[in-house]
């Protein structure tokens, strides 16, 4: 138990971890506000630094810089509607009408402390739960990872307004844009034409840039000579009646949050998508509509995002399978550090297990000190006169695009991805399923051949299978059940219910 404690407190009793800690962190915040900056990017530059120091001080410096870049991604998305990373895209949707109101500086508190909060969940779990939840985990396999990225196409189409229709249709172009490349069982192209350029594929990031950034300046374009609202950010803290509102709904979305994140491949992003959907559909009388600044819609995704960053930390550490992208950069920054993630790791270094959640914990509450400074900085860039900034937006997006990997062709695709966005928006599309569709896409793509090749090719065993077994046939039947409600008789039968006495 000394033991135990001792390795807990370690980042927090050696300065110069507690250093590295809170400048990863702070690092971290700025890098994910920055379109086409990602955390993964983030991390991976950081290996190659950090790779001759010590396991602890590069542990504690990526540690902060995960944390604090789940979270930076909410900033931008509230003041720009310019998600800094695919798992604010949620938040964007309820954050930016906040925003035009007027009422940046609370909605950014607001999303700090339940960030903060489920931040805090995610790690409870991690030193909690780890074993069962890595159980639950390990049971999921192809298929099931399958029914998921379905079940993320649907609830992409409730995130479009009335039309449940258009944001399918959304989901399903972003995965169509996702099987862009080379077919990673065959070596074919696909969708290529024939070009070699195409053959690496879209990256997601550069997608997302065009469909938000280049598309969002295109859409202000038309109220350029219109006055930016003043930003009311006297109010830093939240106040405390918003946090007593929402906090049963941001541990109930952190519990959502670490579910997912513990889920291998899978991470903050469908962890806020599907923490939002719950949201919206357990929301009885929300203030303001969703869609229109609903405090409902920042508190989930952003509790969930950042719980699910403990959760990934579990098959991570106890399994060796990486939860989302950062941490399958991390198990390579911890084989070259020597040491090897997997159920062993707990037995051979338990030390390492403790120094993580320990340094998580630090991570977190240097989130909650400097997610609250700074806000009056980034409120002001809402006031700036548009003529100026949606300018500089299409310069920063166009840079952050050249960044990722210095190929100029990328910035044709997010102009591309810009002016077509631009379009979509114009006829009532929501540019938010499409990415979600890139980034699910492959995920799907990969989880059917694996289903596939399970099943021997043969048709009948493979849909068998999923109603043959008790996982698959849960996530089955929540498919079905998603579809069916979408349909004229369903909501013909709801109606006839809620007007029947008898069934209150």
């Amino acid at each position: 138990m000394i033991e135990t404690l001792g390795y807990l407190s370690l980042s927090w009793l050696d300065p110069w971890l507690l250093f590295l800690t809170a400048a990863g962190t702070l690092a971290g915040i700025y890098v994910g506000a920055i379109p086409g900056l990602s955390v993964t990017m983030a991390t991976s530059i950081l290996i190659s630094f950090t790779f001759k120091w010590q396991v602890n001080e590069a542990l504690a410096l990526i540690a902060g810089v995960f944390v604090g870049g789940v979270y930076g991604g909410s900033r931008t998305a509230i003041l720009l509607n310019i998600p800094g990373a695919p798992s604010a895209i949620a938040t964007a949707l309820e954050g930016y009408p906040i925003a035009k109101r007027g009422e940046a500086g609370s909605a950014i508190a607001l999303t700090t402390v339940m960030s903060v909060i489920g931040g805090f969940v995610g790690i409870l779990a991690l030193a909690l739960f780890a074993p069962m939840i890595s159980d639950i985990a390990i049971m999921f396999v192809s298929r099931d990872y399958l029914l998921l990225g379905l079940i993320g196409i649907l609830l992409v189409g409730t995130l479009s307004g009335e039309s449940f229709a258009k944001g399918v249709f959304a989901g399903g172009l972003g995965v169509l844009i996702g099987m862009i490349g080379l077919d990673p069982m065959t070596a074919e192209g696909r969708f290529t034409f024939g070009s070699v350029t195409l053959m690496g594929g879209v990256p997601y990031v550069v997608a997302m840039i065009g469909f938000f950034g280049v598309a969002e300046a295109l859409m202000q374009l038309k109220t350029v000579d219109v006055a930016a609202v003043k930003q009311k950010v006297g109010r830093i803290v939240p106040r405390l009646d918003d946090v007593k509102r929402y906090f049963w709904l941001g541990i109930r979305s952190s519990g959502i949050g670490t579910v997912i994140g513990a889920l291998p491949g899978t991470g903050g992003d469908i962890a806020a998508l599907l923490a939002y959907d719950y949201a919206k559909r357990t929301t009885k009388s929300p203030e303001v509509p969703f869609g229109e600044g609903a405090k409902e819609g920042l508190v989930a995704p952003e509790a969930a995002n950042n719980a699910a960053v403990g959760g990934a930390f579990i098959p991570m550490l106890t399994l060796g399978i990486p939860g989302d992208a950062v941490t399958a950069v991390i198990i390579g920054a911890l084989f070259i550090h020597g040491l090897k993630p997997g159920p062993m790791l707990l037995v051979e270094t338990p030390h390492l297990f403790w120094f993580t959640v320990g340094n998580l914990t630090l991570a977190n509450i240097f989130l909650l000190i400097f997610g609250l400074t700074g806000i009056r900085i980034f409120t002001k860039i809402v006031e700036c006169p548009k003529a100026i900034l949606i300018p500089l937006i299409i310069v920063l997006s166009a840079v952050g695009t050249y960044a990722i990997q210095n190929d100029p062709v990328h910035i044709y695709w997010m102009l591309l991805f810009g002016v077509f966005g631009y379009f979509m928006k114009i006829y009532g599309f929501q540019v938010g399923p499409v990415i979600l569709g890139v980034i699910l896409g492959p995920m799907m793509d990969a989880n059917y051949r694996r289903a596939m090749i399970g099943a021997r090719g043969d048709v009948g065993t493979f849909l068998w299978d999923f109603v043959s077994h008790p996982i698959s046939l849960i996530l089955t039947a929540a498919f079905l059940l998603m579809i069916a409600s979408q349909t004229p008789l369903w909501r013909h039968g709801v109606s006839m219910m809620a007007r029947n006495p008898a069934a209150k």
